[in-house]
């Protein structure tokens, strides 16, 4: 080990900054490959210290070269810095979503503080992603920064959970659960949601959540209900059992079809309004009612479909299927991954109703919008719940891997009653350091104005976005919350995501295009969000969507 970390100190001080994932990358490759020539040829050509390295390289990786972008003002002069880096990363790390073998571009960044992410080259972009949905309080933040601190110099960074328990697990539980039961002060009254499973991220809250479904009906002597049922157009992970749940057509994953469980499915609502869900209530109560008996559960994700398409329905639905679980003895899982914690306005999003569901929506020229002129306090009886919640991304402000399934007395009772244990344990499940910028993330979000902001994003959206609207190529602008969607008519290829990508960097704004969607979710809870950082991103979407692309 002290050779290695003599080695990293000597290239540290020869190098300039680079990223922790390209260098553990090439380290990894230099220690596993521990042939002279092999060795030769890596730092060859990650350094690239002289013409005749350069001219050493392969075709391939000279046409491979074309794809990096080097974000230096002079990349001719930077041999040891972005290049290196990117190329790097291009030949060896994995990203999400793309080619292993010709990638899509990526883009080097030095740092992330508030609303901005800059790069390496210095240029700040603004956050219109935070992070998939999770940084709520933009980056950098004292409190949560603090929060880690104080954990890893007082206590712990990690330590198992089988026989053993901590403080911050304890506590961020507790404050779970009094979210999620409305509780206003320190009471643990809790009336619905008693159970917390602490696992390491979102789409392993939902494989928790299909296991304690499954075990409850197999405690209970009904082996049979083994199937769910979800929403099309539905994401829930990329998990093999969350697969299962996820459109299997029109979803991400219809590649592994042929070997993920068999579920059932209905069509997900048309439109935002009452009426545009009377299909899918009709065809969930004709599937309940046939295969009742096989149904352990079903999916949803509430008011707004995620990766699936950014879709908004009413909350009349989740009231519907609820009735409907309750008639057929079927258990109710809302994944609130994405929505949970605000983004919608309220809480959780399963928390909207007639009197705070506010979408907007622009379609090729015809608007429509529910506006509410009062704010309405939720009522604790107006609440749609489900038998099991999922939670994850903004669950830690976005600072770390962590996800959580709360459950029921119900639950609970009809998997453990007769001596069962539930079979689930990761091995950084309730992972103090997690827990404890949870904990930090759960106190600043619920002791901020963060409604008032949210709807000060939400005003500031339909202002900025609305103009693409105009754009021949756009079917639909809608706005819920602090969720701004562009859906174009056409669907993006590879080359249209990067050059997009490209284009919206130059603009100095973070977005992540995919398929028909353009969309942005910015950092709602963080004090240096204002008007002008949404107008900007608004300009930025405009912008690249309304160019042509270069011959």
């Amino acid at each position: 080990l002290q050779p290695l970390l003599l080695l990293l100190l000597l290239i540290r001080s020869l190098l300039p900054p680079i990223t922790i994932a390209s260098l553990i990358t090439t380290m990894m490759i230099r220690s596993a490959n521990r042939g002279g020539r092999r060795l030769a040829h890596v730092l060859n050509r990650c350094h690239r210290s002289s013409s005749t390295a350069a001219a050493a390289a392969s075709s391939t990786s000279a046409a491979s070269d074309k794809n990096i972008i080097c974000t230096c003002e002079c990349p001719e002069s930077c041999p040891q810095q972005c290049h290196n880096l990117l190329d790097t990363d291009r030949q060896h790390v994995i990203h999400p979503y793309t080619s292993m073998t010709d990638p899509l571009p990526t883009f080097p960044i030095q740092s992330a503080k508030g609303i901005h992410l800059k790069l390496n080259d210095g240029r700040k972009l603004i956050d219109g992603m935070s992070s998939w949905w999770a940084a709520v309080h933009g980056y950098r933040n004292p409190v949560l920064d603090n929060a880690l601190k104080e954990q890893i110099e007082s206590s712990m960074s990690h330590v198992m959970f089988g026989g053993l328990t901590h403080k911050p697990a304890v506590q961020l539980t507790t404050k779970l659960l009094q979210l999620a039961n409305n509780i206003q002060d320190d009471s643990t009254d809790y009336h619905h949601f008693t159970k917390v499973f602490l696992s390491d991220s979102g789409s392993v809250s939902v494989e928790v959540a299909m296991k304690m479904a499954l075990q409850y009906w197999f405690t209970l002597e009904q082996p049979s209900k083994t199937k769910f049922v979800s929403l099309r157009n539905g994401y829930h992970g990329d998990t093999l059992g969350a697969m299962s749940i996820c459109d299997p057509v029109n979803g991400m994953h219809s590649i592994f079809s042929g070997v993920l469980a068999k579920q059932l499915f209905v069509s997900t609502p048309t439109g935002g309004m009452e009426e545009d869900g009377v299909q899918t209530i009709t065809e969930m109560k004709q599937l309940l009612e046939e295969h009742h008996e096989e149904i352990a559960a079903v999916v949803m994700e509430p008011i707004v479909q995620g990766a699936g398409g950014m879709r908004f329905y009413h909350p009349s639905v989740l009231r519907k299927v609820r009735e409907l679980c309750d008639e057929y003895n079927v258990l109710l899982i809302f994944d609130e991954i994405a929505t949970g914690f605000g983004r919608t306005g309220t809480m959780f999003a399963s928390w909207q109703n007639e009197s705070t569901y506010q979408p907007w929506y622009l379609t090729e020229g015809s608007s429509f919008s529910i506006i509410n002129s009062e704010d309405k306090k939720i009522s604790t009886n107006e609440i749609v719940n489900a038998d099991i919640l999922c939670l994850g991304k903004a669950l830690t402000g976005g600072y770390m891997t962590l996800g959580a399934t709360l459950t029921t007395d119900k639950v609970a009772h009809g998997i453990s009653h007769n001596g069962g244990v539930f079979m689930h344990g990761p091995t950084f499940m309730a992972n103090p350091l997690a827990c404890s910028v949870s904990l930090a993330s759960m106190g600043l979000l619920t002791s901020s104005p963060w409604e008032e902001r949210v709807r000060n994003v939400e005003n500031a959206l339909i202002e900025h976005i609305s103009p693409l609207s105009e754009l021949d190529s756009v079917r639909e602008v809608r706005v819920l919350g602090a969720i701004g969607v562009c859906e174009l008519k056409e669907g993006l290829d590879r080359d249209g995501m990067a050059r997009i990508q490209r284009a919206l960097v130059e603009e100095g704004v973070w977005l992540r295009p995919f398929g028909k969607l353009l969309y942005t979710m910015p950092p709602f809870n963080c004090d240096e969000l204002e008007d002008d950082h949404i107008k900007k991103i608004g300009e930025a979407m405009y912008k690249v969507v309304s160019s042509k692309p270069k011959a």
